[in-house]
């Protein structure tokens, strides 16, 4: 009823009514029809322009057209992988620094290169697959592979791999094939059986949840049979933090690992896992993913149980994570928050502009019904807006050089006031009439002071809060 063209009668206003008219008719052609209604409180507007909506059956419930937005999201996902392919690759290179810990004492002068300790590269592999396979670098010759994936049902696949390696003894050729089973929602069973290149046979099972991966493992091989057990906690932060820790028993001996990993950008993580075994020594492992490629640092430190190894091996990387995150990454990060930032506003700027123009509109409108909100809550010593205000503040003395962004929504609100209550839900109030977005991409609140029975009161919500007032918690203390 407000912004309806005939209860306005100057012709500026009456095209800006026409307009806003258009939008809420939009709105009700979603919200009156139940299919488009579901799809939009399930997934908003991005899931009203999906394709394929038109050919779903119209008598369905919001559970089913979840399942149905999800399987239209598969197809489309699979589509885009068929368009491109996704190589991986991992790159592995092996250092031996154990000269740094388990050297010759002074007094052997004449044992070459006694000076310095000699940390020396020994071994060196790289592999890249799409679905074949090509590894190259390591002693034992360079690999080809081919995988192969099938669903054998719905809770069962099986892959294959077979390779070929070449070296100076000849070509081996390898098979590893792998039987998965989900036995239930986090939970699944593998049976791995390798012939050819370190042929064995391998049991293990795989929890995975939102806070923890447990792995418990069994490999029967010659001179090679042990049992694993490894424990992965991740911490429900932004940088997805893991810690994790795992024992090894086997014939060969016994080996204690633990470490770390963490989110360092939005396609990287950096990890590191600290390796001590009998009779293996101490060992450093560093790992970086970047999208689909691993860079793999395998350090071996010493042949001994030296603790000033193993404190080096878990204190070395801790100190120089903090320092690059401190003096590299999180310097990086923000300049490239702020150049993702500043992109957004470009590109959204003729849509930021047009709803700065509809919520300039929709307050010149509201004015006439507002007055006589405000002359009814006056009346009865009710609900009125004195100052409202949304977007970007700062109240942190640290932040003083951000530029606050603000707009001024007291109209708007206060035409929301209805019966001396306002109500606002779980949403952005951006999209609140007379509202728009005045800093795309950063946090936003609404603060509201606002008088009720002749008292004022003040609150401050974030954007996505929901809001109720009055409350007698929001009241403001004069007394002190």
């Amino acid at each position: 009823m407000l912004y309806h063209p005939d209860k306005h009668r100057d012709p500026e206003l009456k095209s800006q009514a026409e307009r806003l008219f258009n939008l809420v008719h939009q709105a009700y052609e979603v919200l009156s029809d139940p299919q488009t209604r579901a799809i939009y409180d399930i997934y908003g507007k991005r899931g009203l322009e999906m394709e394929g909506w038109e050919v779903v059956e119209r008598r369905r419930t919001p559970a089913e057209i979840r399942e149905e937005f999800e399987r239209l999201q598969r197809e489309r996902e699979e589509r885009r992988l068929q368009q491109r392919t996704n190589p991986k690759g991992t790159i592995s290179v092996g250092i031996d620094a154990t000269d740094l810990f388990d050297r010759y004492e002074e007094e052997y002068e004449d044992v070459s290169g006694s000076g310095f300790p000699q940390i020396e590269i020994n071994k060196m592999h790289i592999s890249q697959s799409i679905e074949l396979e090509f590894g190259a670098g390591d002693l034992q010759g360079p690999l080809f592979g081919l995988k192969l994936f099938r669903n054998l049902t719905p809770r069962c696949f099986v892959t294959t791999n077979c390779a070929l390696q070449f070296s100076s003894r000849g070509i081996r050729p390898g098979l590893t094939t792998v039987l998965a089973r989900n036995l239930d929602k986090n939970t699944v069973g593998y049976l791995q059986w390798r012939w050819g290149i370190q042929s064995a046979m391998n049991t293990s099972i795989v929890r995975d949840t939102k806070t923890s991966h447990l792995t418990v493992a069994l490999q029967h091989r010659l001179a090679h049979s042990f049992a694993l057990i490894s424990y992965q906690h991740k911490f429900q932060d932004d940088d997805q933090t893991r810690v994790k820790g795992s024992v090894k028993a086997g014939f060969f001996g016994t080996v204690v690992e633990y470490g770390a990993e963490r989110k360092i950008s939005r396609h990287s993580v950096l990890g590191a896992t600290v390796s001590i075994g009998v009779p293996q020594g101490v060992s450093l492992k560093v790992k970086l993913n970047r999208a689909s490629q691993t860079y793999f640092f395998p350090i071996h430190l010493t042949d001994q149980l030296l603790p000033s190894a193993v404190f080096y091996a878990t204190v070395g990387p801790l100190v120089v994570y903090f320092a690059m995150h401190r003096l590299i990454i999180k310097p990086y990060l923000r300049a490239q928050k702020e150049r993702e930032l500043e992109k957004q506003r470009e590109n959204t700027a003729t849509d930021i502009l047009q709803k700065k123009q509809e919520a300039e509109a929709a307050v010149r409108l509201m004015q006439e019904s507002v007055r006589r909100i405000i002359e009814a809550e006056e009346s009865r010593m009710g609900l009125i807006i004195v100052n409202a205000w949304y977007g970007k503040f700062v109240n942190d003395k640290s932040r003083k050089s951000e530029k606050v962004k603000v707009i001024d929504v007291t109209v708007p609100l206060q035409c929301l006031v209805k019966d001396s209550k306002l109500i606002l839900t779980e949403a952005s109030k951006a999209g609140l009439p007379g509202f728009y977005d005045p800093c795309v991409g950063e946090e936003k609140s609404l603060k509201v002071l606002y008088q009720f029975r002749g008292v004022l009161h003040q609150v401050m919500a974030l954007d996505s809060e929901a809001l109720r007032i009055p409350k007698q918690s929001h009241r403001i203390d004069t007394d002190g």
